[in-house]
C-alpha cells in the first residue's frame, strides 16, 4: 500500500514540497518546481493510516491526526493540510478515489442536508452545546463565532467583530427606535445584546441550542436588557410573529439544501410589508457541491455553504426583493487565524477540559477552515432584503455612515 500511496501522492502533489516519513522510518519527497508552493513534512507512525489515506483520503487525513497515524514532522497540521489544499486546488484529479467521493457526496447531500425540526436541534448540539467555557478560550470576548470585518485588516479580534455588528446594524437600517427585530440562530447573544443597548431595538433571539440560550439569557439579565431582548429555543419554522428587522448570522449554514426555501418564506412570512432582512453567512465561489465528509462527520452535521444560485434562487421564490449583496473575501480566514492562535495558546486549559483527541480534532478543523477561504473558493455573503425596493435608501452611503456614528460614540467614552 505504500508503494500505491506514494503513486497517488507523485500524481498529486505538483506545487511546493511535500516530505513523508514512512512507517519504516524512510522518507520520500514529493515536490512541483522549486519556489511554487508551500512545503511541509508528515510522518506515517503505522501501516493503517497509510492504507486509510489511499482508500479514504477525504476522511483519513482528519481522522489519522486524530488518532496519532498521521504526524506533521518539523512544522504544524497548517502547514500539511496548506500543501494539501494548494495542490487540491491545483490538481482535483490527482486521487482518483478523492474524485469519486466527490461526486458520490454532490449525488447524497440533499440526504444528508435533510435537516427537519428534530434532527437540527440533535445537529445543533452536536457543536453548541460543548462546554461553555471551550468557547471563551479562543472566541472574543462577547463570544461571536461567525466571520468578523476587517476595514483596515489589522484589527484586533474584539474590534473586527465589534465592528461586523456595526456593518450588520448599518445595513439593518435601525433608523428609529423599538424596531421589532428577529435574530435567526442568536448564538450567545452578542448581536441581539447589541442591538438592543445600542440601537434601542426590541429582540427576539431564538437558537437551538440549549448552552447557548442559558448564556445568552444571562448576559440579558446582567446587562439589564431583559426588558428589550427575549431568547427562547425555536426552530425558525415555527415562529409566527411579525417584525420589522430579521438578521441572520452564521445560522445559513445548518439550513440544508432542501430547506432554503422554507428559510425564506419564514423570512417573507415574518417580515413586515416595509421591513429590511440581512442574511449573513458562508458560501461558495463555484458551483453547487458538497461537505466535506470530516466535516461533517466531526464538526457540523447537516451543515453545507451553498453556493449563491442556490441562494438567490430559493430567495426569489419567496418575494422577497434583494436589495444589496456584499461578498466578504478574506475577511473569514482572517478571524479563523485569531481563533486558531487563541486555541494553541488555550491548548492545554482545553485539553483538561475534553482530551488530546478532541484538541487534534480542533484544531484540524480550525486549520482546515481558514486554509478554505485562503486557498479555495469559500467566502462569506451578506444579503439584504425586503418585501418593497424603497425600503431600503437610494445609494450604499448610508451604510458607511450609520457604521460612524456608533464608532464616533465609542471613540469618544475611551
Amino acid at each position: 500500500m505504500q508503494t500505491i500511496c506514494a503513486s497517488v501522492l507523485r500524481r498529486f502533489v505538483s506545487r511546493g514540497r511535500l516530505r513523508v516519513q514512512w512507517p519504516d522510518g524512510s522518507s520520500q519527497d514529493f515536490a512541483g518546481p522549486p519556489g511554487s508552493g508551500p512545503e511541509a513534512a508528515l510522518r506515517f507512525t503505522d501501516a493503517r493510516a497509510v492504507r486509510r489515506l489511499v482508500l479514504n483520503p477525504m476522511l483519513a487525513v482528519g481522522e489519522s491526526y486524530m488518532d496519532g497515524g498521521l504526524e506533521p514532522l518539523g512544522c504544524t497540521i497548517y502547514d500539511v493540510l496548506d500543501v494539501l489544499l494548494t495542490n487540491l486546488m491545483a490538481n482535483a484529479a490527482g486521487h482518483p478515489i478523492a474524485r469519486l467521493q466527490a461526486a458520490l457526496g454532490r449525488a447524497r447531500r440533499r440526504l444528508d442536508q435533510f435537516n427537519p425540526a428534530g434532527r437540527a436541534r440533535r445537529n445543533v448540539a452536536h457543536h453548541y452545546d460543548l462546554n461553555g467555557r471551550l468557547y471563551s478560550l479562543f472566541l472574543d470576548r462577547d463570544r461571536q463565532y461567525s466571520c468578523a470585518y476587517f476595514p483596515n485588516g489589522n484589527e484586533t479580534l474584539e474590534a473586527a467583530q465589534a465592528a461586523k455588528k456595526r456593518h450588520i446594524a448599518a445595513k439593518l437600517v435601525l433608523d428609529r427606535p423599538d424596531l421589532s427585530v428577529l435574530d435567526i440562530g442568536c448564538g450567545w447573544g452578542g448581536m441581539a445584546l447589541t442591538l438592543a443597548r445600542d440601537y434601542g431595538a426590541r429582540v427576539l433571539g431564538i437558537t437551538l441550542s440549549v448552552e447557548q440560550l442559558n448564556e445568552a439569557r444571562a448576559r440579558a439579565e446582567a446587562a439589564g436588557l431583559a426588558d428589550r431582548v427575549r431568547f427562547e429555543l425555536r426552530d425558525y419554522r415555527a415562529v409566527e410573529e411579525r417584525f420589522d428587522r430579521i438578521v441572520s448570522v452564521g445560522m445559513f449554514e445548518h439550513v440544508g439544501v432542501d430547506h432554503f426555501r422554507a428559510f425564506f418564506d419564514t423570512m417573507a412570512r415574518c417580515l413586515h410589508p416595509d421591513g429590511v432582512a440581512l442574511l449573513h453567512a458562508i458560501g461558495r465561489n463555484e458551483p453547487p457541491g458538497s461537505t466535506n465528509p470530516w466535516l461533517t462527520k466531526y464538526i457540523f452535521p447537516g451543515g453545507y455553504c451553498p453556493a449563491l444560485s442556490e441562494v438567490l434562487g430559493a430567495s426569489e421564490r419567496s418575494g422577497l426583493v434583494l436589495t444589496d449583496i456584499e461578498i466578504l473575501r478574506l475577511h473569514y480566514a482572517e478571524t479563523l487565524r485569531h481563533w486558531r492562535r487563541r486555541f494553541v495558546a488555550n491548548r492545554d486549559t482545553i485539553a483538561s477540559l475534553y482530551d488530546e483527541r478532541f484538541c487534534r480534532m480542533f484544531e484540524f478543523y480550525l486549520a482546515g477552515s481558514e486554509l478554505s477561504f485562503r486557498r479555495e473558493n469559500m467566502m462569506v455573503f451578506q444579503v439584504q432584503l425586503a418585501h418593497r425596493q424603497e425600503a431600503v435608501p437610494l445609494t450604499r452611503d448610508y451604510i458607511a455612515a450609520a457604521e460612524a456614528a456608533p464608532r464616533a460614540r465609542a471613540s469618544s467614552v475611551v
